[in-house]
């Protein structure tokens, strides 16, 4: 599994939980299936199953898909948290590849879309067996898709990770595996939130700043089902679900971004030094959180795009180095 970047204790643990899925995985037998997973089945020899994507769609996989392609980050994140690799990525937010804190483990991948939405002579020539598609509502677009292989919308409305990550493990065969990865973040959460000490229910701000400006992350985006989870407050506005994935503010209204703590970064490539420029405005050194010492530079491709259960373990990690005694 990709978990390299997990703390000892927390590694040391999912290996145990990896090893006990598998056992079970070996007695049940591999078609095993529940939740939304319709059942397994056999189609010219190779072993399928049928599982409810996140649109209510029944769409028919191979029951040990061996060429994933995943089109969106969150997609990738999952797929990577349970230990496959897909063939072909859709480039992160404001990435020509995959996110940055994705990158060492996605290394070798193919693009083969973006933000935007896939292409689609890309993601034929990765000769996938299985297309996780994230968000793809385009109908002509997924039409093309069911094309070259079985289609599996696997983000609905709120863009719950967890929620992304049990499907995405059943249309992989890996619905133990992503169990056990809830499970684990659970625990660990439990364990960050006992170390918050004072810092316990403090107003945390979460914000990007690139060539545009600065954006506040409101509610019903990944960084902020973090934070609720670790039962931390959020300012003004960032309380307020957004018309979009997040809101921009005026330097005129820098306010908006304080808080007991600031977590604030870019996305990196062209806008990874523009954060200094903003350090320097008379406005930004009066914010609460910068005359208190209580900011922090956060990685972008994290912290502020559209996440998942990798991201979700790493910015425990960035919480816990900074926020707790």
């Amino acid at each position: 599994m990709f978990l390299n970047h997990i703390p000892r204790a927390r590694l040391i643990a999912a290996s145990a939980a990896a090893l006990a899925s598998a056992l079970a995985l070996t007695a049940c037998g591999s078609g095993s299936s529940s939740g939304g997973t319709d059942g397994p089945s056999s189609a010219g020899g190779t072993k399928k199953t049928t599982v409810t994507d996140a649109t209510g769609a029944k769409v028919e996989v191979p029951a040990a898909p061996k060429r994933v392609v995943a089109l969106s980050e969150m997609d990738l994140d999952s797929a990577l948290a349970l230990g496959v690799k897909p063939v072909g990525l859709g480039a992160g937010r404001g990435q020509k590849g995959a996110p940055g804190y994705l990158a060492e483990q996605a290394a070798g991948i193919p693009v083969v879309g973006a933000v935007t939405g896939p292409d689609i002579e890309k993601v034929l020539r990765a000769e996938p067996d299985v297309i996780l598609a994230g968000q793809v509502a385009d109908q002509q677009v997924l039409k093309q898709l069911k094309g070259i292989a079985p289609t599996v919308v696997t983000i609905d409305r709120t863009k719950d990770w967890k929620k992304s990550l049990d499907l995405t493990g059943r249309v992989l065969g890996k619905q133990n595996e992503a169990k056990a990865f809830v499970e684990g973040y659970e625990t660990e959460v439990a364990e960050v939130k006992k170390g918050l000490g004072g810092n316990a229910g403090a107003t945390v701000s979460v914000a990007r700043y690139s060539a545009k400006g600065t954006a506040v992350m409101q509610q019903g985006v990944f960084i902020s089902d973090v934070l609720r989870d670790l039962g931390l407050k959020r300012p003004g506005i960032q309380n307020d679900a957004g018309a979009g994935h997040s809101t921009p503010i005026s330097d005129e209204d820098i306010k908006q971004v304080d808080g007991d703590w600031l977590f604030i970064g870019t996305l990196g490539g062209q806008d990874a030094g523009l954060l200094k420029e903003l350090q320097k405005k008379p406005a930004y050194r009066q914010l609460d959180a910068v005359a208190g010492g209580h900011v922090l530079d956060i990685d972008g491709t994290k912290w502020t795009s559209l996440g998942g259960a990798l991201a979700a373990v790493s910015v425990l990690d960035d919480i816990q180095r900074a926020m707790t005694t």
